[in-house]
């Protein structure tokens, strides 16, 4: 077992001389233990050296874990991706030039995975890593930084807008197309999906879908009790784009007051402060805890194939916002009167 960088949250790489997996069947409870007590220490392990070669391999891999499956197609995710087997499917597929920024994977949604896996089906040429932010060390660093931004995010929460085409948009690392996204053939599907869900939403030109999220926590705990940033507001400041004629802020308080550019910019610094990468290898997997890690992609040249699998979903309710502190907020973000959105008031 090896470690690197004890400055920053350590890489931990696990061999087949630390970890034996089962010829078939489910790990021993031991062995889920010992999975569990690395993720416990620092939210993620990567598995090297052992025999897997392909995606039916990885899918046999993550199946020895016995964790729910969460199939992509279920999802709320705004990214592009290709299925590989029911449970594998491809990483975000935007271009090798586009950096993917830390996030929790799918905080901007009601339902996201508990447990991720990777896995290296080719490593890139040059670039490629996998950072790896510690999201409870990130927090308790905004906390003594910035205690002004997390008591508003505490008490108002964060709404999140994106634009969905009508046909997925492989250029972008948001390009999932609003039919892929919300499981529907028609807009009139579509907006009752949406209401369903508490979004707010406004039809484009072209057939593009400006969706905003209900408010959401920004902040939770895991669930062994550790407090997380818990969130995908570096995402959304540092790399969601806007399209033609949606124009507004990709993030807002819960009240749909704006987020102060220079707490934004400070977090999106503290995090990549916590942040440690992950030097792919061929035939790496890596399990992170969506609680406890954010992730994202570093630009890369040359070919290069990670595969993905979800795990153990759970589902939450919309962040309930503190009308206190909503009422001393500088009023709804612009295009959300007069009746110019549809969806919950």
């Amino acid at each position: 077992m090896t470690r690197s960088n004890p400055s920053l949250p350590p890489v931990t790489v696990v061999t087949p001389a630390d970890f034996a997996l089962p010829n078939n069947g489910l790990l021993a409870r031991g062995q889920r233990n010992l999975v569990d007590s690395w993720l416990a220490e620092n939210g993620f392990v990567v598995f090297r050296g052992f025999d897997i070669g392909s995606d039916r391999d990885f899918d046999d891999f993550v199946a020895t874990f016995n964790l729910p499956n969460f199939p992509y197609g279920d999802s709320f995710s705004n990214a592009v991706r290709t299925n590989r087997t029911e449970r594998v499917f491809t990483a975000n597929e935007a271009p090798s030039e586009i950096e993917i920024f830390l996030h929790h994977e799918m905080a901007q949604t009601l339902t996201f995975p508990t447990r991720l896996f990777f896995y290296c089906e080719r490593a890139a040429d040059e670039g490629g890593a996998t950072p790896i932010c510690r999201s409870d060390r990130a927090l308790a660093s905004l906390k003594r930084e910035q205690p002004a931004f997390i008591e508003r995010l505490a008490a108002l929460g964060v709404c999140y807008r994106s634009a969905m085409p009508f046909e997925a948009d492989k250029a972008s690392g948001q390009g999932r197309s609003w039919r892929d996204t919300l499981g529907v053939a028609t807009e009139q599907a579509a907006e009752q999906r949406l209401n369903a869900l508490g979004y707010r939403y406004r039809w484009l030109d072209n057939q593009l879908l400006s969706v905003q999220t209900p408010p959401l926590p920004a902040m939770t705990q895991a669930p062994d009790g550790v407090a997380v940033f818990f969130n995908q507001i570096v995402a959304a400041g540092a790399g969601w784009r806007k399209r033609t004629g949606d124009e507004q802020p990709r993030l807002s308080y819960g009240d749909g007051s704006p987020i102060e550019e220079h707490h934004l910019a400070a977090a999106i610094d503290i995090c990549y402060r916590h942040t440690i990468d992950i030097e792919w290898q061929d035939n790496d997997v890596a399990l992170l805890d969506n609680y406890k890690v954010m992730h994202g992609r570093r630009p890369f040249k040359g070919r290069r194939s990670v595969l993905a699998s979800l795990c153990a979903p759970v589902t939450r309710t919309p962040f309930v916002v503190d009308t206190k502190t909503s009422g001393m907020a500088s009023g709804m973000a612009s295009g959300m009167e007069n009746g110019m959105e549809s969806g919950p008031a």
